[in-house]
Formats: structure tokens, C-alpha cells, sequence
């Protein structure tokens, strides 16, 4: 299909919408966290984790970011890919990711703090991640996207299986049965990865209290804010915070 493409990869958030632009690459926008706001070529649509979005060479686009966000951005040069795989991207403008892709890009997510590590496995990782896009079949709009952009909008509401089920109009056997065929995963499960997504986005880049941002992210505390982390096998959010924002002042 194509071996060890050029690409560029890199992490960006988003605010006030931005002049329309257009490149001559193609431009994968793999959310990471928050709601993002995006149009390609005068179709507009909102982004989230779990979904994706192919910007296809010359395509007039624009995104704008309505709370704190943070998305993988991903430029190819459509010059390295197969006729067929350019065909193909060109046809899936938004998608719903499937469960090994949402895992490459998690994985990818954690390389990008090691610059060295990027440049070594990023001619591995870029086929890996077209393939999972590429052999999706296309499916109708999931029922779980309304329940999904309300969750991460407002990831510090006390959502119940039951109050998931209701907003997806969905009994929760069938909620239970979506999430693990589309997500590969339980709600709370999602749920609880979101919250700490939103929350570790928020100590990298805001200087709000500790205890503020837990609460803001669904947590009672900000032990359970620190609790949740290091079982996620991360480091406290003091010593997170304060090894993100050395990082940033680092990086060009």
C-alpha cells in the first residue's frame, strides 16, 4: 500500500476560528481531547474523541475550538501514498475511528513527549494507522454520537449508565453492546478516560488549583483527581503539571 511515507506529526489545540486554509497534503485532525469545530470545503462538523477528519490536498478548510482541546495532526504527502489509498482518504472527510485506531493514536500520543522515540517509530506507526482507517467499512452515523459529544462537553456531570442509555435513547444492554463494538470499550470505562484526558490537558496548559480543575473534570477531590492518574500509571498532578509546562517552555 505505501512503505515509510514522509510525514509530519505534531500536537495543536485550537480557539477562535481561523482564517480558512488551504495545503497541497493531506491533513489528518485526530482529536485528542475537548470539541472541535471544523469545515472542509464548506461542510461543517464537530470532532471529538473517536472521531477523525481527512483534509484532502487544495481543500479550502477551517477549525475553531469552543473550550479547551488538543488534537494529533497528522500531514501526508500525497505524493508517497498509492493512487488508491488517495482515492480512498479523499472519500472519508469525518470518521468514526475504530477501536485499534483510537489505541495508535493513545500510543502515538505518549511518543510525541519523546521527540527521538517520534522520529524512530512514526514510519511504522503511519501505515499501521491508514490501515485501521482505510479498512473501515462505512456504516451509518453511530447512535452513540450525541451521547458522546455530551459527555465530553460536560465530562464533570455524574453520568449513570442509565442517564448515557436515556440520552442515546438506548436500553443499557444496547449501550453496553455500541460502546464495545465501536469504542472497545465500557461506558465508564470511556468516561473515565475522558476525564482524565480533559484533566491532564488542563494541568498542562492552565495554572488553575489543583482542586478546581479535579472538580471541573468530574473528580470529587483532588485526591481522586491524583488517585485516578496514578492508576493510569501517571506521575501526581503536581509533578505532571509541572513536568508539561517545563516541556513547553522547551519546545520551539
Amino acid at each position: 500500500m505505501l512503505i515509510n511515507p514522509p510525514a509530519e506529526i505534531d500536537i495543536r489545540s485550537y480557539g477562535e476560528p481561523e482564517r480558512p486554509d488551504r495545503h497541497d497534503f493531506f491533513q489528518l485532525v485526530l482529536p485528542l481531547s475537548g470539541d472541535l469545530l471544523i469545515d472542509v470545503g464548506g461542510t461543517a462538523g464537530r470532532l471529538v474523541p473517536g472521531s477523525a477528519s481527512v483534509i484532502e490536498p487544495g481543500l479550502l478548510h477551517s477549525q475553531a475550538g469552543t473550550a479547551p482541546n488538543r488534537s494529533l495532526i497528522l500531514d501526508l504527502d500525497p505524493a508517497a501514498l498509492a493512487d488508491d489509498v488517495a482515492e480512498r482518504l479523499a472519500r472519508k472527510p469525518v470518521i468514526q475511528l475504530p477501536a485499534p485506531a483510537m489505541r495508535l493514536i493513545e500510543y502515538m500520543e505518549l511518543l510525541l513527549a519523546d521527540k527521538a522515540a517520534v522520529t524512530t517509530n512514526v514510519q511504522h506507526w503511519v501505515p499501521l494507522l491508514l490501515d485501521g482507517l482505510l479498512q473501515q467499512a462505512p456504516r451509518p452515523k453511530s447512535r452513540l454520537t450525541l451521547l458522546l459529544h455530551a459527555m465530553t462537553a460536560r465530562p464533570e456531570l455524574p453520568w449513570t449508565t442509565g442517564q448515557m442509555a436515556d440520552k442515546a435513547a438506548l436500553s443499557i444492554s444496547r449501550l453496553h453492546e455500541l460502546f464495545q463494538t465501536e469504542l472497545g470499550s465500557t461506558p465508564r470505562a470511556w468516561l473515565s478516560q475522558l476525564r482524565l484526558r480533559k484533566a491532564m490537558d488542563m494541568l498542562a496548559r492552565s495554572h488553575l488549583p489543583l482542586a478546581e480543575i479535579a472538580f471541573c473534570c468530574g473528580y470529587a477531590d483532588q485526591s481522586a483527581l491524583t488517585h485516578a492518574m496514578r492508576r493510569a500509571g501517571q506521575m501526581s498532578p503536581a509533578a505532571y503539571r509541572k513536568q508539561a509546562q517545563e516541556l513547553a517552555t522547551k519546545t520551539p
